[in-house]
């Protein structure tokens, strides 16, 4: 019988878990695994060790938990990943891709590694996995809660005795999961939401919550020189935005730089996997905003803005960084990412054991490291000594 080993997240500020009493109980079903969960490890997300142990889970050490378990499922990185014994499979939100020393690490220790980051989102099969999707989906709600709870006036219009409040004007900046959810969640708050993307499908499902699509007028696409376009008007082949070329980019700041201004409450959540994210909201936007005003960065997209942090500038406009907006919610955040588990581990692990061939496309996508190699194609190139010297 296979274990399944749950450890205790040690990032700071780090409250959610890999597997809930439910995703215990859900793995637990085939009779094929064993699940060992670290003692402790659901406090931070309201699950205590009694509902792991009626769901059918053991209660051990962190020591038991390396020492016993043929797979460890995480959250993320644990800081002391050098303890883990060679031959177990590391499940998990790894970040290969702006972590390579990590991978390298793991690579040493004969750890296969499976990061839920690469998971291509154009794979029907895959979707159950797509614990990316399901914590951007928590992160956009709590964005527009945490927004309207920063934001000085109300977010609906009201008609009182006392006379009637314009709503708020709200913008979010990037239309995947996370910005589509905080579209929606506006919304329902009563604000007027306006949403941009640089991607061209993204504008109908920007107006499918009911949001006005802001329109730049800078163009939907770009040219690399090699004849193929790339940027705003298309996404990757395995559904992420790609990046905007460097002029593009400019264009895009300064018409969002005119822009922003005329939102009373801005939310960034445009992120480029495995490439720096783009900056939205410059300086000049933020020193134009009307003072009261609130940008929520979730995407690294606002000047100045550094994660965790909520600063008020000169002019009077709050700025909070939270790119782990997540974990701020982390029962559903946790009851959403152990589906992602147990859907990971029950689809790729169906004897409680991967397949010796690598011929499974969703398998391949996600696969980092394995019999002391790495063995991503994407992160074998970014590792080449050539490569590394071609991006210094």
């Amino acid at each position: 019988m296979t274990t399944v080993g749950v450890l205790r997240e040690t990032a700071l500020r780090e409250r959610r878990v890999a597997l809930t009493p439910d995703g215990v109980a859900r793995l637990r079903r085939g009779g094929e695994f064993r699940v060992l969960v670290e003692a402790g490890a659901g406090r931070p997300a309201w699950f205590d060790d009694r509902a792991y142990a009626e769901a059918g889970a053991e209660i051990g050490s962190r020591h038991q938990v390396y020492d016993e378990s043929d797979v460890l499922v995480v959250v993320r990185p644990p800081d002391d990943v050098a303890a883990m014994p060679p031959g177990r499979i590391l499940i998990g939100l790894l970040d290969p891709l702006g972590d390579p020393a990590l991978t390298e690490l793991l690579a040493g220790q004969g750890v296969t590694a499976i990061s839920l980051d690469l998971l291509p989102r154009t794979l029907s099969r895959a979707q159950p996995m797509d614990a990316l999707t399901s914590q951007a989906n928590v992160a956009g709600y709590k964005a527009a809660l945490l927004a309207a709870e920063a934001y000085g006036g109300f977010f609906p219009m009201l008609v009182t005795a006392a006379g009637t409040t314009r709503p708020a004007q709200v913008l979010v900046l990037g239309a995947g999961v996370a910005g589509l959810q905080a579209l929606a969640t506006a919304r329902r708050l009563g604000a007027l939401v306006t949403g941009f993307d640089v991607r061209e499908a993204a504008r109908a499902d920007i107006a499918s919550t009911g949001a006005a699509v802001l329109d730049l007028g800078t163009g939907q696409s770009s040219d690399d020189g090699s004849g193929r376009q790339l940027g705003s008007g298309q996404s990757s082949d395995d559904g992420y935005a790609r990046q905007l070329g460097d002029d593009q980019a400019a264009r895009q700041l300064a018409a969002l730089t005119e822009a922003v201004p005329r939102f009373d409450v801005v939310i960034t959540t445009a992120k480029v996997p495995g490439g720096r994210s783009p900056l939205l909201v410059s300086d000049e936007a933020l020193a134009a905003m009307k003072p009261g005003s609130v940008v929520i960065d979730l995407g690294g997209n606002v000047a100045g803005a550094a994660a965790d942090t909520r600063t008020v500038t000169d002019h009077g406009v709050t700025v909070i960084g939270a790119p782990n907006l997540a974990s701020t919610v982390p029962v559903a955040a946790s009851t959403a990412y152990a589906r992602n588990v147990v859907a990971v581990v029950g689809g790729l692990m169906p004897e409680g054991r991967l397949p010796s061939d690598s011929t499974d496309e969703v398998l391949a996508a996600v696969l980092v490291t394995h019999e002391g190699e790495v063995v991503h194609p994407r992160l074998r190139v970014q590792n080449e000594p050539d490569h590394q010297e071609e991006t210094r």
